[in-house]
Parts: C-alpha cells; sequence; structure tokens
C-alpha cells in the first residue's frame, strides 16, 4: 500500500497562479506581455506603499 503525499498549500496556489497568469497572457507578443508585467508591478508597488501607510497609521 502506497501512502499518498499531499502537496503543500502554498505549491497547489503558486501553480493555480501560474495558470491563471498563463491564461492572461496567452497570445500576447513579447512587448505586450513586458508592458503586462510592468503594470503588474508597479500596480503591486502602489499596493504595498498603500499597507505601509496604513500600518504607520496605525
Amino acid at each position: 500500500m502506497t501512502a499518498m503525499i499531499r502537496e503543500p498549500e502554498c505549491v497547489v496556489l503558486k501553480r493555480c497562479g501560474a495558470k491563471y497568469v498563463k491564461k492572461l497572457i496567452e497570445g500576447m507578443s513579447l512587448e505586450e506581455q513586458l508592458e503586462f508585467w510592468h503594470k503588474r508591478t508597479e500596480s503591486m508597488l502602489e499596493r504595498q506603499r498603500k499597507s505601509i501607510q496604513k500600518q504607520a497609521i496605525s
């Protein structure tokens, strides 16, 4: 009898995220993909700034 080894949740979440991103950039040219990642990075940095500001106020 073989014991089933379950993947850690973080691995499952990473794979789901990768599938989602693959769908989003499917069919984009390299230039479009670079622009996509530039915008996503800027968005993430803005969320981080707001989070840090919010923590500083609390």
